[in-house]
């Protein structure tokens, strides 16, 4: 504190002390009148603790942090097992429950699994694991037939493909070049691909709705793939001498399979609102690769479109897969016998059955068309690239 200072009075007059102004309360006043603060402040020390008392912190601290230390560890190490021992609890019911999975009755089925109210008894409940779906692959229920029928015709397009780059084509009577097995690959690549995802989409449709929703649009990309790619062949050796024609085809077929893949692709177009949509789009696709057909047997006539374009093999190939689209479409024959053909002889066996020897029998028309082509020794009657139309 301030100490007071004092002033001896004067003889006539009072004694009188100078303290030490007060801070203005008046924040107008001015800051000349304002006295000024000490800035040094001397603080007291704090006493030091005993030397035994510091002696004994030092001497109880490891112990304590040591109690502290295993309180924590054996907390935690409680925790962690109680986790993980729940969590092996939870997979291993999850997966004997997977495990016994039985076949079901189709009202026991979610909404989105119930497809074909024709079939009864006989289907997969939702396993929600690809390892589950895959060993189904070797069970029997309403996906049984789906599944063989497309995986061993993939099977069998395989073999035939390695046939076909191994052993000539036409033997001594032609010679294929790289250029004409190129042709062909398209073919076979789109027969693989298409049976390759109608296979992996009838496997995997149980395991949930999402993944049933993805690979069910990857099972209609690969029919625009094998139609893109059985029409290539087609094309070219049906207008091997109209080489502008041929290429105007060929890109139209290409382009119009690529945006049936994309649109395909996308998640909206497996809605049932898009049905007309998605039918549209397969139909148009249809239409063009069968124009070239059509075209071929009006400028060179039937009995030549028959010698060169094997139209014949074509005419086939159309009626197996109308007729499997017919049945696929009516529901045939389990609309009429309800219940009686859950696990084998349904519409969608038969359809895939038509496909697989609808792609045998094209197979066989373009080899004759090659036959034919490869054998005139590449010999058109004009040299030049013509126009058809001219």
């Amino acid at each position: 504190m301030d100490e007071e200072i004092c002033t001896p009075p004067p003889p006539t007059s009072l004694r009188r002390c100078s303290t030490p102004r007060r801070r203005s309360k008046n924040p107008s006043s001015s800051s000349s009148s304002r006295p000024r603060l000490s800035t040094k402040f001397k603080m007291k020390k704090p006493s030091p603790a005993p030397a035994r008392v510091r002696e004994r912190i030092l001497e109880e601290a490891p112990e304590i942090l040591e109690d502290l230390l295993e309180r924590v560890m054996s907390n935690s190490s409680a925790m962690v097992h109680n986790s993980v021992q729940g969590a092996s609890d939870m997979v291993h019911s999850v997966a004997m429950r997977i495990r016994d999975w039985k076949v079901l009755h189709f009202t026991h089925l979610p909404t989105w699994m119930k497809d074909n109210e024709h079939l009864h008894f006989g289907h997969r409940p939702e396993l929600q694991s690809f390892m589950e779906c895959f060993r189904s692959i070797f069970r029997i229920h309403t996906e049984t037939g789906n599944i063989w029928t497309h995986l061993l015709g993939f099977i069998a397009m395989i073999i035939v493909t390695v046939i076909f780059f191994k052993d000539p084509l036409c033997a001594a009577a032609c010679s294929v070049n790289l250029q004409d097995k190129l042709i062909f690959l398209c073919f076979f690549i789109g027969a693989m691909v298409c049976l390759l995802c109608s296979t992996l989409f009838h496997t995997v449709s149980c395991h949930s709705e999402s993944i049933s929703s993805l690979f069910s649009r990857i099972d209609y990309a690969g029919i625009a793939v094998l139609t893109v790619g059985s029409t290539i062949p087609w094309i070219y050796y049906g207008f091997y001498c109209e080489y502008y024609t041929r290429l105007t085809y060929m890109i139209a077929v290409i382009v119009l399979g690529v945006l049936t893949i994309v649109l395909t692709m996308w998640e909206k177009f497996n809605l049932p609102d898009y049905r007309v949509y998605r039918a549209g789009t397969f139909i148009a696709l249809g239409v063009i690769s069968g124009v070239p057909c059509f075209h071929h047997v009006i400028y060179f006539g039937w009995r030549q479109a028959i010698l060169e374009a094997s139209v014949h093999c074509t005419i086939i190939m159309a009626a197996l897969y109308i007729t499997g689209a017919i049945l696929y479409a009516a529901r045939i024959p389990e609309r009429f016998l309800p219940g009686k053909c859950d696990i084998w002889f349904q519409s969608h066996q038969l359809f895939h059955l038509l496909v697989v020897a609808a792609a045998f029998v094209h197979y066989r028309g373009i080899s004759e068309m090659a036959i034919f082509r490869l054998s005139q020794e590449n010999q058109c009657q004009t040299s030049p690239p013509s126009v058809v139309f001219e």
